[in-house]
């Protein structure tokens, strides 16, 4: 049976990656579609169709042109990233669109931690997502969040988690409480699969490893040439009180990712609030990277290590 997958964003990081991944695990027939600005960058643009994606350049903020672009497409996927403008109120338009084209399902752009087990108000970008929920909850579509936990990929980046050149791991409150990681590549793969599968619950949780800092610690002494060691500046109490200080000097109200976003993300993360019991891995099949496994391909080691088998959280 032919299908045709939408995709909102596809030039993103994240979005590309379910483009590429939709079309290796493309069934006979597959069709995928593009939604991308009118302002988007053509050299990204020329890549996709040069995929035999079908890119429609249009005006996010329409839902008629949006409809047009939708039509006879099985499920809109949105990788639509930013704050209010876009995560609330472009998502809307998107969704309405797709409502005004008749398709049947909906992945809403959150690959987050699970946000509905934490408490409103905590988190800024977290409770965007959550606001724009009340409004596709009531839509008549059906809706699948995909949760991920954080993105591993951060961990050699932006996440200051692993302090690479002190040789420590920080560690806010309890170092023993489990964080869930997923390589972006992963979340893609996932995202392709559950965009193909008509049968899908509201919600589905995924983590290509689970660990705590402590674990961190483990790995990075294990990869290092030199031992270790957890930097634990003070409890949850104490990350909630910079929290507050940094957000009364951060004069920037349209940063996506300020430092004391990263620090509210960090807390949800290290306070255990949002540790998961069951995961939704072997739903498809799949080879999960583990955070040892990721560090070794980015060079973080001491010497050549072949592969372990990869973590299975589930």
């Amino acid at each position: 049976m032919e299908k045709i997958i939408v995709v909102a964003g596809a030039t993103g990081n994240i979005g590309t990656k379910i483009v590429d991944a939709l079309l290796a695990n493309a069934p006979l027939g597959l069709e995928i579609r593009a939604l991308v600005r009118k302002t988007s960058d053509t050299l990204k643009i020329s890549s996709l169709e040069q995929k035999g994606i079908k890119v429609f350049q249009i005006n996010m903020h329409d839902k008629n042109e949006i409809a047009k672009a939708c039509l006879g497409a099985s499920c809109v996927v949105s990788v639509l990233a930013g704050l209010e403008d876009t995560v609330i109120k472009a998502q809307k338009v998107l969704l309405d669109g797709a409502l005004l084209a008749g398709v049947p399902r909906f992945i809403p752009s959150d690959f987050s931690t699970d946000f509905t087990r934490l408490s409103p108000g905590k988190n800024r970008n977290l409770d965007l997502r959550r606001e724009f929920h009340t409004y596709l909850d009531k839509a008549p579509i059906k809706a699948t969040t995909i949760f991920n936990g954080a993105f591993m990929d951060l961990l050699t980046t932006d996440m200051p988690l692993i302090l690479f050149k002190k040789k420590r791991i920080l560690s806010w409150g309890n170092s023993t409480i489990k964080m869930d990681f997923t390589t972006t590549l992963n979340v893609a793969e996932y995202t392709a699969k559950v965009a193909l599968d008509d049968e899908t619950p509201r919600y589905l949780r995924i983590a290509g490893d689970s660990a705590s800092t402590e674990d961190v610690r483990k790995i990075m002494t294990e990869l290092s040439t030199s031992p270790y060691k957890l930097f634990r500046p003070g409890g949850i109490s104490l990350l909630n009180a910079i929290i507050h200080i940094a957000k009364l000097f951060d004069r920037s109200k349209t940063e996506l990712y300020p430092a004391w976003q990263g620090m509210q993300y960090m807390r949800d993360m290290m306070e255990g609030k949002a540790v998961l019991n069951h995961h939704d891995n072997l739903r498809y099949t799949m080879r999960w990277t583990g955070i040892k496994d990721y560090l070794i391909l980015q060079g973080v080691e001491k010497s050549p290590i072949s592969l372990s088998s990869t973590h299975n959280a589930s």
